[in-house]
């Protein structure tokens, strides 16, 4: 089977075209050596199978980033059938510079000439043909996002021939000191040997380890700086023989995107417009009072009835409370509920059906409390987190993220980082993986170090089930705030303590420059509703998966250990202890395991203060370190342990008030425990991640700057919460660090010297 690795810039629309060519056939597994995501799939609209490979997105082949490192030692080291470049023809010279080093390998490449539909609606035209003679290689015009031109792109790719040798556009000017250098690599028998001199001349840090490399750079460069020369040169040949294909209509008018842009990223208004925008997904995802039109008839003293006061019964009460109890519901919440009212009524059927068949209390107890009420409480909340990804992959997709990324630049350069930071950052709601992943786009490591470090913080999906269980808990069992009001304000306490976490490593332990930041910002347009599928149907196999591997071996071990003494007792309500006592779960593994490790979390407002059943919250926060969805299974299983005949839901919300009742929690303390659960420790998945991104020997110190920040973060939630004049003593720790921060920076304050002194 032939193999065709896509190549392109980031923003170029290749993930578009991947999903277009492999559709299902996608999957997703790991590059050798290194725990990041390699999308592989296959093409099966022509003649033959095709295999295709993803590369990441890179701007050009100089190991700058380790997503170059990768993309070109894939192309040279396991030799795909060809390359098929995609290049954005809305920015044809910028994507060009790509185009022009893909060239000088011996790898066929046929160029993908993307966006023609954003080219056209502006009324430019750009001549593929002359292009196609300019550049001695294919070049086939294409729109992914409508997938017009894709089958002539693979049948042109499939007839080329399997040999191409490597031509570069430097020969008129670098003639002579191309050819020293590529003689140096002939010698050597090393393949794509044009490649290998160009990058040689740009004095490529890989190239400079080899044997004798230097002496041979020496020769050829004879001294001068050859790496601004080389890139001067290939705009200097993009922009006389190859920016002249594309011809710009006449127009004076601003484009659609123009308009757009003068009020999204406008200078005042573009981050509140940003917040506003973040709000209304939160609200449309999360509240049960759309567009708080139960407020407002509250507020006007005409209140909306409820389903109870409607008169209604029967299936026509429980159709009409997925939608409306007192209030609308928002669309994530009316999904939810359907989701809900259908595994609840799964679990009864299976429940009642092996009561009724005579199987042992055991046997119930594992299947009902320890499997079904764990997993169904998690799967709740896959309709929200499906949701919540769909509208962040809109405003990826159609060009606004990009905007947001160049908007926060000059405020995210007061904390030492770039704009581009802030996409593996935003990408953090979804995933902590592919975000930590995305951060191999920075070239500093510092600034990679301090990134990875903080995207934990940007709750993912399986932290959602956390915050609306809890605030959903708060609401109902204290009868104070909303819902989604209480979530958001989460959402914005770890983008702040992300933020405050930033501007301390980088003035401190990861001080450093703040790399440059050169973005494109594509043209807006409509997302391509094939591709949001396949994105949420990717996140859906990832989170049913998870559902079924990890959760449920953590559900059924939590059962297991809150159903069993340390004696090898069942416990049912029934069996009398040695003493002739009954035995509890408050005499189960678990319990004593809770018990012992319950005080840590005292400073939090769930340790030691709490009442008997208090250890619970502290068992699940210990789980939520493997997965995050843990947590509420493990609130979901403990439950049913708790209140006899509970048989869970899929909300966690009657499971977060039966912990509330029975442990005396208060509100400062279950806030404290969604913030310690949103900024600790990831879970295993995530650290393995880190730990592949990461410098060496930076990877424990990342997980105990997650401890420090989760404790600190959780105890000053706490604290002044219960107690509002501890606001000032925290205030006044904070202004000793600020100075002496600042004295530090300012060479007047040296903790290390002082203890160097002192052992003297």
């Amino acid at each position: 089977m032939k193999t065709f690795a896509l190549a392109g810039n980031p923003n170029c629309g290749k993930t578009t075209l991947f999903n277009a060519l492999t559709g299902s056939t996608a999957h997703v597994g790991n590059w050798p050596g290194v725990t990041v995501d390699k999308k592989e799939g296959v093409y099966k609209g022509g003649k033959e199978h095709v295999a295709i490979v993803d590369l990441p997105g890179i701007y050009s082949l100089s190991p700058y980033t380790p997503e170059e490192v990768i993309s070109r030692n894939y192309i040279l080291d396991e030799k795909p059938y060809g390359i098929i470049n995609i290049v954005d023809a809305t920015n044809l010279e910028r994507n060009l510079y790509l185009t022009t080093q893909l060239l000088e390998m011996d790898v066929p490449v046929i160029i993908a000439l993307n966006m023609m539909d954003e080219v056209e609606k502006v009324g430019d035209k750009v001549d593929a043909k002359a292009l196609e003679e300019a550049l001695g290689v294919p070049v086939v015009a294409i729109s992914a996002l409508k997938s017009s031109g894709i089958k002539q792109l693979m049948e042109r790719a499939a007839a080329m021939p399997g040999t191409r040798k490597g031509a570069t556009v430097l020969d008129s000017a670098l003639k002579s000191e191309i050819a020293v250098a590529r003689a140096y690599y002939e010698a050597d028998g090393v393949s794509s040997p044009l490649f290998h001199a160009i990058k040689l001349l740009e004095s490529d840090e890989i190239e400079l380890e080899r044997k004798g490399a230097k002496a041979a750079l020496e020769k050829a460069a004879k001294g001068a700086d050859m790496e601004a020369v080389i890139a001067d040169e290939r705009y200097k040949y993009i922009s006389s023989n190859l920016a002249t294909a594309k011809v710009k209509a006449n127009r004076e008018a601003l484009t659609k995107s123009d308009k757009i842009d003068r009020v999204l990223t406008h200078r005042i208004w573009a981050i509140p417009i940003f917040v506003v925008v973040l709000f209304a997904i939160f609200h449309l995802t999360f509240s049960e009072d759309l567009f708080y039109i139960g407020a407002i008839a509250n507020a006007a003293g005409t209140p909306l009835p409820t389903v109870e006061e409607l008169g209604l019964s029967g299936g026509a009460a429980q159709t009409l409370a997925v939608f409306y109890d007192g209030a609308v519901f928002s669309p994530g919440v009316i999904l939810f509920n359907a989701l809900d009212a259908a595994t609840g009524s799964l679990l009864d059927v299976i429940v009642g059906a092996m009561e009724n068949g005579g199987a042992a209390a055991w046997a119930t107890g594992l299947v009902g409390d320890g499997i079904l009420s764990g997993i169904f409480a998690v799967l709740g909340f896959l309709p929200q987190i499906l949701l919540l990804f769909l509208f962040f992959s809109i405003l990826e997709d159609s060009g606004y993220m990009a905007r947001i990324a160049f908007v926060l630049d000059r405020i995210f350069r007061r904390f030492g980082l770039s704009g581009r930071a802030f996409m593996p950052m935003i990408m953090g709601f979804g995933c902590s993986l592919p975000a930590t992943v995305n951060t191999r786009t920075l070239a500093d490591d510092k600034e990679r170090t301090a990134t990875i470090r903080v995207i934990p913080f940007f709750s993912c999906g399986a932290k959602l089930p956390i915050l609306t269980a809890i605030a959903g808990g708060i609401v109902t069992a204290f009868g104070v705030g909303n819902a989604d009001v209480i979530t958001f304000g989460m959402y914005v306490l770890g983008v702040c303590t992300a933020i405050i976490a930033v501007l301390l490593m980088r003035n401190t332990t990861l001080k450093g420059e703040t790399p440059p930041f050169i973005m494109e910002l594509p043209a807006y347009h409509l997302p391509g509703s094939k591709n949001l599928m396949l994105h949420l149907w990717d996140k859906t196999k990832h989170f049913i998966k998870k559902a079924f591997t990890i959760i449920f071996a953590s559900t059924v071990i939590i059962w297991l250990l809150s159903s069993i003494t340390w004696d090898w007792k069942f416990i049912d309500g029934e069996k009398v202890g040695r003493f002739g006592e009954v035995l509890t779960m408050e005499d189960s593994i678990l319990a004593s395991v809770g018990k012992l490790i319950q005080p840590l979390f005292t400073p939090l407002g769930f340790g030691s203060q709490l009442g008997s059943w208090g250890w619970v919250f502290a068992v699940a926060a210990i789980t939520g370190l493997i997965a995050k969805e843990n947590v509420i299974a493990t609130f979901a299983t403990l439950a049913a342990c708790i209140v006899a005949g509970f048989e869970g839901t899929d909300e966690g919300i009657e499971e977060a008030v039966i912990m509330i009742q029975n442990t005396g929690i208060t509100i400062p303390a279950l806030i404290a425990f969604i913030a310690f659960n949103m900024t600790t420790i990831p879970c295993f998945a995530a650290c393995a991640t880190a730990k592949a991104e990461l410098p060496k020997g930076k990877f424990k110190w990342t997980v105990l700057f997650w401890v420090a920040t989760s404790y600190t973060v959780s105890s000053i939630i706490y604290t002044v919460g219960s107690w509002w004049w501890t606001l000032f003593i925290w205030l006044a720790v904070a202004a000793v660090v600020t100075t002496l921060i600042i004295l530090r920076n300012l060479g007047k304050f040296d903790i290390c010297a002082i203890f160097r002194r002192k052992r003297k």
